[in-house]
């Protein structure tokens, strides 16, 4: 058994490439190209926000990817206006070499108080115990995955529109968002507000959200 923590990796983004071109794409709806400077952008994209314009924004996307726990990609795979491909549970057979013949799992961010910890890991301990003994006797991986419990790590590749992407933040970077989601949502929150800050400065997120808590970002450069 392997306990890991959730992760987020993407290409490094060019905000100011994905700013200009949002703003050339939004000054064709009134023909005035030709007043694009060097950062009108930054104006000129709060301003489209301001008035709920928000429709220009979809015309540049961004993609990442995820490894989180099973429950936190059901409730973000709710998102429909964003694309998703997701380690299947199903065809995933972690009793093999390939997967180091062992369940990894996402420690829980919001499960503090030793004993209970304690008791979650026994638990999985257990599970993956009764995988190994079932897959040994001819289970099948989609038989498996019934044992398989919300704290299993999968990863998931996610792609959404600057639109929506301001939409999940919303909702997923809030207060009533689960713990784990919270978890890697918020500081990808951060880095998108570092990135593109016309774009998402105003979106806000749980603040009170411990740090030390938050999901590595990974850049590829």
């Amino acid at each position: 058994m392997k306990i890991i923590k959730p992760w987020v990796e993407l290409a490094e983004i060019d905000g100011v490439k994905v700013m200009k071109s949002l703003e050339r794409a939004a000054k064709h709806c009134y023909r005035t190209e030709g007043n694009i400077k060097e950062n009108s952008y930054d104006h000129f994209l709060r301003n489209c926000i301001n008035r709920g314009h928000e429709s220009v924004l979809e015309h540049e996307k961004v993609t990442i990817r995820i490894c989180c726990d099973v429950g936190a990609y059901k409730d973000i795979t709710r998102h429909r206006l964003a694309s998703f491909s997701i380690e299947s549970t199903r065809y995933c057979n972690y009793s093999k070499d390939k997967f180091g013949n062992q369940i990894s799992f996402i420690e829980p961010c919001n499960i503090e108080d030793e004993e209970l910890f304690l008791a979650w890991q026994q638990c999985m301990e257990q599970i993956e115990k009764t995988y190994h003994e079932m897959a040994s006797k001819g289970a099948t991986p989609d038989q498996l995955r019934f044992l398989l419990p919300h704290s299993t790590a999968a990863e998931l590749t996610m792609t959404a529109n600057i639109r929506e992407w301001r939409h999940i933040f919303a909702l997923r970077a809030d207060k009533h968002a689960h713990p784990s989601i919270q978890q890697f949502m918020i500081p990808l929150l951060l880095y998108f507000k570092k990135q593109m800050p016309a774009l998402f400065d105003e979106v806000e997120y749980n603040e009170e959200f411990d740090p030390k808590k938050y999901a590595e970002i990974k850049i590829i450069q």
